[in-house]
């Protein structure tokens, strides 16, 4: 069974990250790494897919800059959604042969890890005649996809609120889904907060369990000596 490197980072600036992938993704290419999850949090941020349209930030973005919210452009799949402490990110910079079957695989993954929580989700949930990317917990949304590949690998991954503030998905029209509820594993749950700890290393063993790889924790340090320096 191959490996996959599972480096937890902590809290870390969305462009920060998203070097990091690249230069991860750049070493995969050239099977210079084995696969590689990260899981982390990010400061507030609003990150705008591919598929983005106008008017999902509403609010315009000087007035969310002063909320203390920045806004990035992203090449991943998807519409705008939000990030933010107390919630869990994740990002597998994987082979990916079929990227639909691999969002599937994602999916199958994050319900895994909520029903060992005790919270029963479901994925692509049927929306308006189509079938809408993430996990679902009824009608609330609790875990986002939106994935990029590049030359066989991937990067960009999932979001699940875990026990982030949602009031900043009431700002924005979060996955171009208008008039969506999103909640989070604290509420669907009445736990106390500290849920991130736990709920971080369930959800990495059933990804790489999904992708068939034996996990394998790595430091951030030991993973950055076998990449190029930015």
């Amino acid at each position: 069974m191959n490996e996959l490197w599972v480096c937890h980072l902590g809290l870390v600036d969305y462009r920060e990250a998203l070097s990091l992938q690249e230069r991860i993704r750049a070493a995969r290419q050239e099977d210079e790494l084995p696969d590689v999850l990260l899981t982390l949090e990010h400061p507030p941020v609003y990150t705008r897919g591919r598929r983005s349209r106008p008017g999902e930030l509403p609010m315009g973005e000087e007035w969310y800059l002063a909320q203390g919210i920045e806004i990035v452009e992203t090449d991943r799949g998807g519409r705008v959604t939000y990030h933010g402490p107390g919630q869990l990110v994740g990002y597998p910079i994987v082979r990916v042969d079929d990227v639909v079957a691999y969002v599937r695989t994602l999916e199958n993954a994050l319900v895994a890890a909520l029903a060992g929580e005790g919270v029963v989700g479901a994925r692509s949930r049927p929306r308006d005649g189509h079938n809408y990317t993430g996990v679902w917990v009824e009608e609330r949304k609790i875990a986002s996809i939106g994935v990029h590949l590049s030359r066989g690998v991937s990067t960009h991954g999932f979001a699940v609120n875990v026990e982030n503030d949602l009031q900043p998905f009431s700002w924005i029209v979060p996955c171009g889904l208008d008039g969506v509820t999103m909640t989070s594993l604290i509420n669907e749950t009445d736990r106390t907060p500290s849920l991130m700890k736990c709920f971080r290393r369930r959800a990495a063993y059933e990804v790489a369990r999904a992708l068939g790889r034996r996990q394998r924790l790595v430091s951030r340090a030991r993973l950055e000596t076998r990449v190029p320096v930015a």
